[in-house]
């Protein structure tokens, strides 16, 4: 398939076209990079499904008089597809057709939609480069989508296998989220299958609770321990360590809190954003304590005796948590179930946890709530 394009000038290293195609050429020379887990659980593609509503919408307006879609779909062709200047910036385009070298980097919806309003006359404006690296096609489907609404659990899951340079709130993100997927997907792992990601949607943990439980920890907790100052990369080793860590620590958990193990958030709060945060915290605490402690056992075994002391303190799934009285000293009591995935209420379980837990480490008794 010949096509001329305007040469667009950016980057030295990567050609980028515009021109415009329908339907059935489209369909001849791309593919959409469906996000999914191989057998061995690693990370494919990158593109979300097809949103019905909307795709809806968009095909509907198609079929009417008039309709124009002006911001251009974006493919990406690997470099079978070859260019021939004909006239400064004009060029032409040899894209090999039936083999679906292009791949929809931005604009599935719309190609959906153009699919499904029966246009083949209807052509949609195309920006084009010619590369063969499928980790730069993430990084500009993360740049292009992370300002739109696009499910930030699907942006999340991408960025620990995407490369280049991100603005600072998802160059934070990218630890965590590598970490969170190790944890889902180790079979060594108490928490594999139970974190909710993209390619887990029956998973029970919200990714988001878990991530900021460990941006917490990388920043000033047990994980701070060990990262390289002034550096965001880690080794492999470094990492299995973190893992190691995590794994004895959620395996304690289970092991104290097997009553509540495994349930969802509506029917206990130990799986809920509440619960995943303080024990978080929690998580640091305990680890500091063991290595003032200098301990020969386990960090597993150390962590089960520890968190069976603030255990009659924890109301997960029936009881009422009492946090003290408020400044004017009324009581600060909640049912367990009126504990809201909420900054207010997750400050409340852990400051009351982290109380109790510092209070038992110097000795002092501290009563239980009913």
């Amino acid at each position: 398939m010949k096509k001329k394009a305007l040469k667009v000038p950016q980057s030295k290293d990567i050609d980028l076209f515009i021109f415009s195609m329908n339907i059935n050429e489209i369909e001849e020379t791309c593919q959409v990079s469906r996000i999914f887990r191989d057998d061995s659980n690693k990370l494919m593609g990158y593109q979300r499904t097809e949103v019905k509503n909307h795709v809806g919408d968009i095909a509907n307006y198609i079929t009417q008089d008039g309709a124009i879609i002006p911001n251009s779909i974006i493919i990406g062709f690997n470099s079978r597809t070859t260019c021939r200047e004909i006239d400064g910036e004009i060029f032409e385009l040899d894209i090999p057709s039936g083999e679906l070298t292009g791949v929809l980097v931005d604009g599935q919806q719309r190609v959906a939609a153009l699919r499904e309003s029966g246009r083949d006359d209807f052509h949609l404006s195309v920006c084009a480069f010619i590369n063969d690296d499928v980790e730069f096609e993430r990084q500009q489907f993360l740049l292009i989508n992370s300002a739109k609404p696009l499910p930030r659990s699907l942006i999340y899951e991408l960025l620990p296998h995407s490369t280049g340079v991100f603005k600072e709130e998802l160059t934070r993100r990218r630890l965590p989220s590598l970490i969170v997927q190790l944890l889902n997907y180790d079979a060594k792992s108490p928490l594999q299958g139970v974190i909710k990601l993209t390619t887990n949607p029956h998973g029970i943990i919200a990714d988001n609770s878990m991530m900021k439980m460990l941006d917490n920890s990388l920043r000033e907790g047990a994980l701070y321990d060990f990262r390289t100052p002034k550096s965001d990369k880690i080794s492999a080793s470094v990492c299995e360590s973190m893992i190691d860590l995590l794994n004895q620590y959620y395996s304690s958990m289970r092991e104290v809190f097997h009553e509540d193990w495994g349930k969802k958030p509506k029917d206990s709060r130990l799986f809920h954003g509440a619960g995943i945060i303080a024990l978080g915290q929690i998580f640091d605490e305990v680890y500091y304590s063991y290595k003032t402690a200098n301990s020969k056992e386990s960090f597993f075994e150390f962590a089960v005796k520890k968190l069976r002391l603030i255990k009659p303190h924890c109301k997960w799934s029936e009881g009422y948590w009492d946090f003290g009285n408020d400044q004017n000293g009324e009581p600060i009591k909640k049912h367990w179930n009126q504990i809201q995935n909420l900054s207010n209420d997750i400050g409340l379980v852990t400051n009351h946890l982290v109380r109790v837990y510092d209070q038992i480490e110097r000795g002092i008794v501290v009563a239980q709530s009913k």
